[in-house]
């Protein structure tokens, strides 16, 4: 189970992407990120490598990434639909400026 202070630490640890970290008393950890892109596929790649990175500045140990979702700030809830431009609430971010990023991981996903 991970602890506050875990969680806390990794939610500083993507602050700096205007982030947002769950998992207290959870096996499992997460964030939403915001990150800019000019594409859905550049967001997810940017999203997972400073999710990696916020992990282990946490020190939290390296599951498996066990979902990702994005979506740009033109879109209403739909992540698999790519609104252009813009900064998203849910999910993995791309877009012209700003998209959001969910990302998280699993110990029992096998990692």
């Amino acid at each position: 189970m991970l602890s506050r202070e875990e969680v806390v630490e990794l939610a500083d640890a993507v602050a700096a992407s205007s982030g947002v970290a769950t998992g207290i008393g959870t096996n499992r950890y997460g964030a939403q990120l915001l990150v800019e892109a000019g594409t859905r596929d550049e967001a997810i790649g940017k999203a997972r490598a400073e999710f990696a990175r916020a992990v282990a500045q946490a020190g939290l140990p390296a599951y498996p990434i066990v979902r990702v979702e994005a979506m740009g700030e033109d879109e209403g809830g739909d992540a698999d639909d790519y609104g252009g431009e813009g900064e998203g609430a849910d999910g993995e971010d791309y877009g012209g400026r700003e998209g959001g990023d969910r990302v998280g991981g699993d110990k029992d996903a096998g990692g």
